[in-house]
């Protein structure tokens, strides 16, 4: 398969997950290589997602290593075999390819798990809302610039609210509920949209209030989305250098506990509802 020049998220997760088989296997490229009638060009390119890889070949590997995961040798097969363009496609060349990759990855989600401390979640801003939060981080953003992020955001919203939702469940500290990022109606806006979706079922809401005791994750921002195997999930945290996705199973048990952590000092989802109620009257 032709090398691809910018390889998406889900293509190197592929190609990660097939060097750590090998690894896992005791093997090097060029070994693997010369068994296989290929070349270490050839497997650095397939293992870093730059170059493609049949399901056939995804099988032939895992049999050289000796994964006996068939479970899990059937996902990456299924990742291999992808050629159906999603609605993330429509934003190639317009947007960073990490908002591609975001909403590429929350599609294949089988559950998505997020926290978030000073802000509302992207899957829960209203327009007005998502344009505040973008034009106070990147104030010289033409509207041309600006604009297809929040059409961008707005639509990622399928993923929870389409004929064949995910499971979403969110904490949110009650600091996010409170702050204005644009004027009172925005805020009050937001709020009820909030609201509205865990009326109708498509997100779990978990507030933490500001005056609990014992919460110290001012920093636990993150998501994490389910894969289909346990191998396969992946985290995403948001860094001072960009959107890091994160794969490595030590990082990702981190980020299954912090999840577990910060669940537990939320109120439960009727609580919640009822204090968002209460924000809403205030403002």
């Amino acid at each position: 398969m032709a090398p691809r020049s910018n390889p998406t998220a889900r293509q190197v997760r592929l190609g990660a997950e097939l060097r750590k088989l090998r690894e896992a296997a005791g093997l090097k490229a060029r070994e693997v290589a010369a068994s296989l009638n290929s070349t270490s060009a050839q497997m650095s390119q397939t293992e870093a997602g730059i170059s493609g890889v049949s399901v056939e070949r995804v099988r032939r590997l895992a049999a050289h290593y000796g994964c006996a995961d068939e479970e899990f040798v059937d996902a990456l097969a299924a990742m291999a075999s992808e050629r159906t363009r999603g609605w993330w496609d429509d934003y190639r060349g317009v947007l960073p390819q990490v908002n591609l990759d975001v909403a590429e990855a929350e599609h294949h989600a089988a559950f998505l798990h997020e926290v978030v401390i000073t802000y509302v979640p992207g899957l829960l801003q209203t327009p007005d809302y998502a344009r505040a939060v973008f034009r106070y981080m990147r104030p010289e953003l033409p509207e041309s610039e600006l604009a297809p992020r929040v059409e961008h955001r707005m639509r990622r919203r399928v993923v929870i609210e389409g004929n064949d939702p995910t499971p979403y469940e969110t904490v949110i500290h009650e600091f996010a509920l409170r702050i204005r990022v644009a004027d009172r109606q925005t805020s009050v806006s937001q709020l009820r949209l909030i609201l509205e979706e865990i009326e109708k079922g498509h997100a779990t809401v978990r507030v933490i209030p500001v005056d609990r005791e014992g919460f110290a994750g001012a920093d636990a921002s993150m998501m994490f989305m389910g894969g289909p195997v346990p191998k396969l999930d992946t985290g995403l945290l948001d860094a001072p250098t960009g959107t890091l996705f994160i794969d490595a199973e030590a990082h990702l048990n981190r980020l299954r506990t912090l999840f577990r952590t910060v669940r537990a000092s939320s109120l439960d989802p009727s609580e919640s509802r009822d204090l968002i109620h209460r924000l809403t009257k205030e403002l």
